[in-house]
């Protein structure tokens, strides 16, 4: 097998514009399911051109469609400001700023991502206010419209797909059977979010009616829409408080 017949004509061309090692060499990593978007160097994600690397998780379709409902949501409401949690490459922050006229900060737990979700946020010539915070441990101070995050929230002992073991595990997996950002990410949010404001989640698919329970024993007068991904799988969570 050769590498146009294992990854197609466009990625091919992407690979020989972009991939500054031997190309022959690339067909045994794409044996051992090494993502190609790591190969290539960068995604395309919502109209911005978004790189990426081993330090930080590879945006995916469903985040794609999270910004693009976010944005739904939230261009026809009186929103100015709103945060990032777990922004890892910085995706969802620079595409939101990039369509929303917002202030939007973004922060992360790795050093290594930020340095990249930075790196994004000027190749898209977006300005965005990145910091490095451990969120399970540390808390966030400010005033926000509203609160997104896609956070770690694969169980411990969760099936994945095969090239998720080159990507951070540390932006993969969460504790309390996956629930363990969300009911942080919760807690914070009674000290940072503004009145009536929206708390926009990326879930895990089985996870939507635990964070449910949880965000009412919060907010017992929130209105709380699950909605599905391409594959009508339960994906996104929407908490107006």
């Amino acid at each position: 097998m050769n590498l146009l017949n294992k990854i197609g004509a466009a990625e091919f061309k992407a690979l020989k514009e972009n991939y500054q090692g031997d190309l022959n060499e690339t067909l045994e990593l794409l044996k051992e399911d090494y993502p190609i978007q790591y190969l290539i160097g960068f995604v395309d994600f919502y109209d911005c051109m978004i790189k990426v690397n081993e330090n930080v998780l590879i945006p995916r379709y469903e985040t794609e469609y999270l910004v693009e409902k976010a944005i739904q949501r939230l261009k026809n409401k009186n929103i100015t400001s709103g945060i990032d949690l777990c922004t890892g490459s910085g995706c969802i922050a620079i595409a939101l700023k990039k369509h929303l006229d917002i202030n939007i900060d973004a922060c992360d737990i790795s050093k290594d991502a930020l340095e990249l979700a930075e790196d994004n946020a000027k190749e898209n010539k977006i300005d965005i206010n990145f910091f490095q915070k451990d969120i399970l441990n540390e808390e966030i101070f400010g005033n926000y419209d509203f609160i997104i995050s896609n956070p770690p929230y694969v169980k411990e002992k969760e099936y994945t797909s095969p090239e998720t073991k080159y990507e951070p595990s540390i932006a993969l997996y969460a504790k309390d059977e996956g629930l363990e950002f969300y009911k942080r990410i919760l807690d914070l949010s009674k000290q940072i979010l503004n009145k009536k404001g929206i708390i926009i989640f990326e879930i895990g698919s089985t996870l939507g009616n635990n964070i449910k329970e949880y965000a009412k024993k919060i907010y017992p007068n929130a209105i709380i829409t699950i909605e599905q991904d391409y594959n009508n799988l339960d994906r996104f969570m929407f908490i107006e408080t």
